[in-house]
């Protein structure tokens, strides 16, 4: 795992030719809740890692964070990031890439930013799904081409039938 600060975010996605995915950016996508339920976002989060990411390297890009403060427990994801021996703060190196044999740790990661109310995406080096998770408590997956969408509304409308957005 490596921490990027926000130019070297930009130059990963910039090296593949690609931009942070936005509604309204020709993409398809499909919208899903958090589940109320704070203990169900490990769930999710680990599938994100898992089956998003199809065994390539990941980048999770934190560009939201500060919006709910009474959320944020910095000093358990401090010390989860000083285990990687990288003491910079989250304003100075807010990407952190998982290499394919990380998903574990990407899962760990996420499902903090989720839990501590911060919002940013998880953009896949395969580029079939990626995804912005909101401080708002939403996801977003984008695709090129809807059906790469198919297998994430199957697994989210069995999981979270009460979360996920009509697309």
């Amino acid at each position: 795992m490596r921490f990027y600060t926000q130019k070297e975010c930009e130059e990963w996605l910039s090296e593949r030719q690609r931009q942070k995915p936005v509604a309204g950016s020709g993409a398809h996508v499909t919208r899903v809740g958090y589940p109320p339920e704070p203990y169900r976002l490990l769930f999710l989060a680990h599938w994100i890692a898992a089956a998003l990411t199809y065994r390539m390297p990941a980048l999770l890009w934190i560009t939201e964070w500060g919006i709910w403060p009474s959320s944020e427990n910095w000093h358990l994801y401090y010390k989860l990031r000083q285990t990687y021996s990288d003491p910079r703060l989250l304003h100075e190196a807010p990407g952190h890439l998982f290499l394919e044999h990380e998903v574990e740790d990407l899962a760990s990661f996420l499902q903090m930013a989720m839990l501590n109310g911060w919002g940013g995406y998880v953009l896949t080096h395969a580029d079939y799904v990626n995804a912005f998770f909101s401080h708002d408590e939403y996801i977003d997956f984008f695709a090129k081409h809807d059906k790469n969408l198919t297998p994430v509304r199957e697994v989210l409308a069995t999981k979270f039938p009460d979360g996920l957005a009509k697309s």
